[in-house]
């Protein structure tokens, strides 16, 4: 199997819109809306709260940040999350620019009142201007809005050099920043306003579907109004995963998922089964 034939078994037809395609290679981003119902949304946000509440800050997380809540390894938590795997847009930006691809992670980050700024960054390390190796999808919970935190975003950046890249995402002897072509462009202050940057605002069911290449980053969340966010990454198979499904895999997430979507997790039946 490869995940083309992945996807054909889930019914998805890995295709983008030309304008999605273009907005991709130029931007390094593109966004589409209601890729969630209402009610998906509303499950996912009380589903989080709850297992939040239920662990009490004892939960698997991935590059924890003081100032805001991270919750990981969703799938085997709860199934509410589910619906996060069958956005279609998300499947068909990593076969375009990954190829054969399976999942790198996912997480959901809830920035506190005056927390969630965060330095921009890439989130991927890259050998050269076109060494793809991450797609990123930034799914929308709660409405983002200018005042609770969006995401910043310096539209073509993907094309430059690796910036600030978390450790967490880099193989050992990677660095941080890249060491090639234009080095000019890298900002003396990470946390400073970046010439050109946007700011990513969408109603809750929205998703932007980034080249994880792209120069990002959250933004203090000013009037601590909810601002829930389900990150849903898929790398190239060649490539680590940031958590590695197999080393927490639970027979309940094996058993519900097909031969397709364990491909695209890339496991096997636990050891118990």
């Amino acid at each position: 199997m490869d995940s083309m034939q992945a996807l054909a078994e889930l019914g998805v037809t890995p295709a983008l819109t030309p304008e999605q395609r273009e907005a991709l290679d130029r931007d390094g981003f593109f966004v589409v809306e209601n890729v969630l119902t209402p009610e998906q949304c509303v499950a996912m946000r009380e589903e989080f709260d709850r297992i939040v509440a239920a662990e009490a800050g004892s939960g698997v997380v991935m590059d924890a940040e003081a100032g805001a809540t991270r919750l990981s390894d969703l799938f085997n938590k709860s199934d509410v999350f589910d619906a996060a795997l069958a956005v279609e847009p998300v499947l068909a930006a990593s076969q375009y620019l990954l190829g054969d691809f399976k999942l790198h992670g996912a997480n959901i980050r809830d920035p506190h009142r005056g927390g969630g700024d965060q330095p921009l960054h890439s989130d991927v390390p890259k050998s050269g201007e076109e060494d793809w190796r991450l797609v990123n999808a930034l799914i929308v919970l709660d409405d983002l809005t200018l005042d609770n935190g969006p995401t910043r975003i310096v539209p073509g950046s993907h094309r430059l050099p690796h910036n600030n890249t978390p450790t967490v995402n880099l193989a050992e002897g990677e660095e941080q920043r890249g060491d090639y072509g234009d080095q000019s462009r890298f900002p003396e202050d990470p946390y400073a306003e970046y010439p050109g940057q946007i700011l990513f605002t969408a109603p809750a069911g929205s998703v932007a579907v980034c080249n994880a290449s792209l120069w990002h980053g959250g933004t203090s969340n000013r009037d601590g109004a909810r601002r829930r966010m389900l990150h849903l990454t898929y790398t190239r198979r060649d490539l680590m995963q940031q958590f590695v499904q197999q080393d927490h895999l639970t027979e309940g997430l094996y058993d519900r998922l097909s031969p397709a979507q364990r491909y695209l997790f890339d496991v096997q039946a636990p050891t118990s089964a």
